[in-house]
C-alpha cells in the first residue's frame, strides 16, 4: 500500500467515525441535559469537515509535477493543515461562548447514563488517535497528523465532560454548572492543540530549518569514517 493510500484510508476512517460520534453525542447531550456532550458533538461535526479537507489535501499534494508546478504539489498539505486548525479554533470559540452563557443560567442536572456514553467515547477516540497517528507517521503526512490530534482533543474534551458531569451528579443541586465549566476547559485545550498543529505546518510552508538532528547524525557518522 502506498503512502497516499494509507493516508486516504485513515482519513475515510476519521470521517465515518466523527459522523457517527457527532450523532451519538448530540442525542446524548440533548436527552441527557449535558452541554459538555453537546459541545463535544459540535467539535465532532467540525471534525467531519476538516477531515474532508485533509482528504482533499492528501490527494492534491500527491499529484505529480507539471508545467505550472515543477516541484510537485506537496505544499498543498500544510495549507490544508491551516484550514484544519481554522475548524478547530472555530469549534473551540463556539464551545467557549456557549459555555460562558450557560454557566450563569440555571438548568437541570445531567443524566447519570451520559457517563456510560462518555466512557465508551473516550476509549474509542483514544484508539482512533493512536491509529490515525500511526498512519500519519507511515505516510509522512502533516495534515493527517493534525487529523489525529482532532481525535486526541476529542478524547480530552470527553474526559473533561466526564469529570464535569460526575461533579454535578455527586454534589447535586447547585453544581449543575460543573458540566459547563468542563466544556469551557475543553475549549481551552482545543485552542492549545490548535497552536501545536499550526506551528510545524507554518515552519514547513516557510522552509524553516528543521534538520538539526539529521545534520548532527551525518557529522557523527562522518567522523567515524577513516581518511580525510
Amino acid at each position: 500500500m502506498t503512502n497516499e493510500q494509507t493516508a486516504v484510508k485513515a482519513t475515510y476512517f476519521s470521517i465515518a467515525s466523527n459522523a457517527l460520534l457527532a450523532i451519538i453525542k448530540g442525542l446524548a447531550g440533548f436527552f441527557g441535559n449535558s452541554y459538555a456532550l453537546t459541545a463535544d458533538a459540535i467539535e465532532s461535526t467540525t471534525d467531519i469537515f476538516s477531515s474532508i479537507f485533509v482528504l482533499f489535501g492528501i490527494k492534491y499534494s500527491n499529484k505529480p509535477a507539471d508545467d505550472n508546478h515543477p516541484y510537485g504539489h506537496g505544499r498543498a498539505e500544510p495549507l490544508i493543515t491551516f484550514l484544519v486548525v481554522g475548524f478547530l479554533i472555530t469549534s473551540a470559540t463556539i464551545i467557549a461562548h456557549e459555555s460562558i452563557n450557560n454557566i450563569g443560567t440555571s438548568h437541570e442536572l445531567p443524566k447519570s447514563w451520559t457517563l456510560l456514553v462518555l466512557g465508551a467515547i473516550i476509549i474509542w477516540k483514544e484508539f482512533s488517535f493512536r491509529l490515525v497517528m500511526k498512519r500519519s507517521i507511515e505516510s509522512n503526512s502533516s495534515s493527517l497528523k493534525g487529523d489525529a490530534w482532532h481525535h486526541r482533543s476529542d478524547a480530552i474534551t470527553s474526559v473533561a465532560a466526564f469529570i464535569g458531569i460526575s461533579i454535578a451528579l455527586i454534589l447535586g443541586k447547585g453544581y449543575e454548572s460543573a458540566d459547563d465549566w468542563a466544556a469551557l476547559f475543553a475549549a481551552g485545550f482545543i485552542f492549545y492543540n490548535s497552536y501545536l498543529i499550526f506551528r510545524p505546518a507554518l515552519g514547513e510552508i516557510m522552509d524553516e530549518h528543521l534538520n538539526d538532528d539529521l545534520i548532527n547524525l551525518i557529522r557523527k557518522v562522518s567522523l567515524e569514517v577513516d581518511g580525510e
